[in-house]
């Protein structure tokens, strides 16, 4: 019995590759052809990959190995986490830390720093902390358990990873590179193949086909511990067992021959088994087909959606820049205003300035004429008085001269008299 049919990778659209200007030319052999722009993946190569990566797990697996599955995608991130948690094996579903394969021993300190924290919200030494210490230790303990939750088992470096996309986790494919650790991943048509032991090649961004792959290689997981094989061994055959197999044979082989009489003396009909078979395989044919379909519908509607989504984004950044601009418009019309308020103000004031100045020299020159005005009007009674005193003077002067001189007349009228 196959680990994987067909059918199945048909209905879950694995056979689904990228857009045809996105693909990595070393996946040309893994691709069967070309349609509406996307590459449809050779689904018979897929088949057989997978079977090897399927018996190459089990046999690791039950030689005592250790898995680690690693998925960041937002679409994986659940698959991972479930089908890991279900088969017993390590899981990043989240981050990959830097180191986790290459400096283990950093990480192992990490995962105990985790546990611990733990441990003290469990015995409630956290609620003896003060608030803050308490807040800032819940915050780290998240922090651990978001990225470290699904290594918390490993003691030691895993024997095997399992990677979906090893584009998008190209650091951890690296690292189990340099560790020398075999990588199965699904490696789609716009990824590298290099890097990969066992590649599966399909879709890698489809939630059925990852969960279809993911769950099969936690099968062979699981087979690997319960110490299941594909061909067990056929118990010991006793004389009676014999003897009944050989009856059994005989009346088989009788039957046949009534058989084949029957549909001799009917005629050349066909047997209906042949027709039942026909039918069936009529039927799986139109099954395959209308699966084949609906997933290229699912894989175009897919792309449309993208198409749809980005467009819509494009438009949203759109209306929000317009919407900035117009919220920064009234804004920067207002901070203009006030500019031109401020200078409009400023020349008003220099101008009021030159104005005050010019009255207040003008004001100064009227008071300075003012006070000479008062001062010459205060020194004009002065002056008057002076003048006055002047004339009083000069007029007694004259009036002393006139009694001398008449005096000095009569005193020589009188020596004339005399002298006569």
């Amino acid at each position: 019995m196959d680990v994987l049919t067909m059918k199945e990778l048909l209905e879950t659209g694995v056979h689904f590759g990228h857009r045809t200007r996105k693909w990595n030319p070393k996946m040309a052999r893994y691709i069967f052809t070309e349609r509406k722009g996307i590459h449809i993946i050779d689904l018979e190569q897929t088949v057989d990959l997978f079977r090897e990566a399927y018996y190459f797990v089990r046999d690791n697996v039950a030689n005592g190995g250790e898995v680690v599955f690693v998925g960041t995608k937002k679409q994986v991130q659940a698959t991972i986490a479930e089908e890991a948690q279900r088969c017993g094996a390590h899981y990043v579903n989240r981050r990959w830390l830097g180191g986790t394969l290459t400096n283990f021993g950093t990480i192992k300190l990490s995962i105990d720093r985790m546990k611990k924290m733990e441990g003290m919200i469990e015995d409630g030494t956290i609620d003896h902390m003060p608030n803050k210490e308490a807040n800032r230790l819940r915050r780290r303990l998240a922090k651990l358990q978001r990225n470290l939750d699904g290594l918390r088992h490993m003691e030691k470096k895993p024997s095997l990873m399992y990677v979906i996309d090893p584009d998008s986790e190209a650091i951890a494919v690296h690292e189990a590179n340099l560790s020398g650790v075999p990588v199965i991943a699904i490696v789609d048509t716009n990824c590298d193949p290099d890097p990969i032991d066992f590649l599966i090649p399909g879709n890698d961004d489809a939630i059925k086909a990852t969960k279809l792959i993911t769950a099969r290689i936690a099968d062979a997981i699981l087979e690997a511990r319960e110490g299941r094989q594909d061909a067990p061994e056929a118990p010991a055959t006793t004389q009676e067992d014999a003897e009944v197999e050989v009856a059994a044979t005989d009346a088989e082989e009788v039957a046949a021959t009534e058989q084949e009489e029957a549909a001799a003396v009917e005629g050349s009909s066909e047997p209906a088994d042949e027709v039942e078979e026909a039918a069936e395989v009529g039927e799986a044919a139109d099954e395959l087909e209308e699966a084949e379909h609906e997933s290229e519908g699912e894989e175009v509607e897919t792309s449309e959606d993208e198409e749809t989504d980005e467009q819509e984004s494009e438009d949203e950044e759109s209306e929000e820049k317009e919407a900035d601009e117009a919220e920064e418009a009234p804004e920067v019309a207002e901070a203009v205003d006030e500019v031109e308020e401020a200078e409009h103000e400023s020349e008003g004031e220099e101008v009021q300035t030159s104005e005050d100045e010019e009255t207040d020299e003008q004001e100064s020159e009227d008071e300075e004429s003012e006070e000479k005005e008062a001062d010459e009007a205060e020194e004009a009674p002065e002056v008057a008085e002076a003048v006055d005193e002047e004339d009083e003077h000069e007029s007694e002067g004259e009036e002393v001269q006139t009694s001398e001189d008449e005096e000095d007349e009569e005193d020589e009228k009188e020596e004339a008299d005399d002298d006569d």
